[in-house]
C-alpha cells in the first residue's frame, strides 16, 4: 500500500503514544509505525521468518483493530509465527516473561508489539499506544527507536496481506493460515 510519512512518530522507551483518534483517522498511521519497525528490525539483522512475533495489549479501545492490522502486516513482512494473547490481552510483564521463555528457536519470540498507553486513560477520546519490546524482553534500545523514527520520516509503502483472514481472538488454540 502506498503511504505518506509522518514526522511525529518518534518513539520513546515507552513507544508511541497519541490520542486514539490519530491512529483511527490519520491514514495508515499505525501501519507506518509498524512497517517502520519491521524495516528497522531487518536493517539491524533480525530475521523476521525465524522465531515468533508476540502481540497483545491492555485491552483498551482500538486494540482489536490494531491487532488484526498488525497480523496482516506481519504475514506480509515474512513473519511465519505470531503469538497473540486471548482476546488480544497481554500485559507488559507477561510479554517480557514470554519472550524470555526458553524453548526451540522456532518457538522463541524475536520481539513483541505491545498495545498500551500505560497509565494514560484509554477510549475513543483518550490515548492509544504501541511499543516494541526486543528479544531480551525489554524495551527497544535507543539505537532501534532512532532507526524506526528515521524510517517513519521517509516511508512510502507498507506491506499488508489484505486477503489474510481475520483471526478470532476470543478462541484459545492455533490458527494455521497458508498464504
Amino acid at each position: 500500500l502506498t503511504t505518506t510519512p509522518y514526522n511525529d512518530q518518534k518513539p520513546g522507551t515507552s513507544g508511541l503514544r497519541k490520542k486514539t483518534k490519530v491512529f483511527e483517522k490519520q491514514p495508515l498511521y499505525l501501519h507506518n509505525f509498524v512497517q517502520a519497525t519491521f524495516n528497522a528490525l531487518v536493517a539491524t539483522g533480525t530475521d523476521l521468518s525465524d522465531g515468533a512475533l508476540l502481540l497483545g495489549g491492555d485491552g483498551r479501545y482500538y486494540n482489536d483493530v490494531a491487532i488484526q492490522s498488525i497480523i496482516k502486516m506481519a504475514a506480509a513482512n515474512g513473519v511465519r509465527r505470531i503469538v497473540v494473547g486471548q482476546n488480544g490481552l497481554l500485559s507488559t510483564p507477561a510479554v517480557s516473561a514470554i519472550i524470555r521463555e526458553k524453548g526451540p528457536n522456532w518457538q522463541k519470540c524475536f520481539g513483541a508489539f505491545i498495545l498500551t498507553a500505560s497509565h494514560n486513560p484509554g477510549g475513543p477520546e483518550e490515548d492509544f499506544g504501541i511499543k516494541y519490546n526486543c528479544e531480551n524482553g525489554g524495551p527497544a534500545p535507543e539505537k532501534l527507536t532512532d532507526a524506526i523514527y528515521e524510517v517513519t520520516r521517509t516511508i512510502t509503502a507498507v506491506k499488508q496481506c489484505t486477503d489474510f483472514p481475520e483471526i478470532d481472538l476470543t478462541q484459545l488454540g492455533s490458527s494455521l493460515v497458508y498464504c
